[in-house]
């Protein structure tokens, strides 16, 4: 970026610096070369630019959500939800730019009404994003998201070639202790496609998750027949960490294991 700026403002310079009356044909054949000098930099400097872009990994990052039965209950979410002056910090923000940012492309979409989601809004919002993605692309959901893809892709053809598919913690179904999984997440009964989609699938649990219990990877172990399937013990929670290395280190051997 900096010699983009760097070659502009020489351009600039040349065009506004001299007056071309003033110039001998000499001169203005010197002016000329540099000016071409110039673009030709800039072209090749841009395209360098857009090769490097081009060879990074994918990364596609689909957050949480929650889904309600009725209007009442997500009134009632809506009115006894804890709320924060300052954002906690969460693996599922910044971490994976942080992290990946030299090795992956990060593609992070805001999923509609999250706060009370349905999955064909999801789908569609999904499937926007096609024309900009890549093959080798890493899929990456969390939660609901997880959810979301595990359905997505169980019933569709994915257009690119998945790399590896990442569901943490996501719901199998919706006995969930103390949410409902409806809105049309509901998965059906065969999920064969998911692991053709993706035949490097993993799904990540927590032994102490007190969202989505532990018994809902092997509901998802009796479906699957060679799926990678993780549960950690020393994680706690729903995965509301700060910083998640596991993944980071799992999407790394996946990106050196291509190349």
């Amino acid at each position: 970026m900096n010699q983009i700026l760097e070659m502009t403002g020489l351009m600039k310079r040349l065009n506004a610096g001299i007056a071309p009356a003033l110039l001998t044909t000499p001169a203005k054949v010197i002016v000329l070369r540099l000016k071409a000098m110039c673009l030709l930099q800039l072209i090749a400097i841009f395209f360098n630019l857009r090769i490097n872009i081009m060879a990074k990994t994918q990364v596609f990052f689909i957050h949480g959500g929650m889904t309600f039965k009725n209007y009442r209950d997500y009134w009632r979410y809506l009115s006894t939800r804890e709320v924060l002056a300052q954002k906690r910090a969460r693996w599922t923000d910044g971490y994976l730019e942080k992290n990946l940012g030299s090795h992956c492309e990060i593609i992070r979409p805001r999923m509609p009404l999250s706060d009370n989601a349905k999955y064909k809004e999801w789908k569609l919002a999904f499937e926007r994003y096609f024309s900009l993605l890549r093959n080798n692309i890493i899929l990456v959901g969390c939660s609901l998201g997880g959810i979301f893809l595990a359905k997505y892709l169980s019933e569709n053809k994915f257009p690119k070639k998945i790399l590896s598919t990442y569901l943490v913690c996501a719901p199998f179904d919706n006995s969930l202790p103390e949410e409902d999984l409806v809105g049309g997440f509901k998965l059906k009964s065969d999920l064969s496609l998911l692991e053709k989609n993706s035949p490097r699938l993993n799904l990540l649990f927590a032994q102490k998750d007190d969202v989505v219990p532990v018994y809902h990877a092997q509901k998802y172990a009796a479906k699957l027949k060679q799926a990678n399937i993780v549960i950690y013990k020393h994680i706690k929670g729903h995965f509301k960490m700060a910083e998640f290395p596991e993944i980071i280190k799992m999407i790394k051997a996946d990106i050196r294991r291509e190349r």
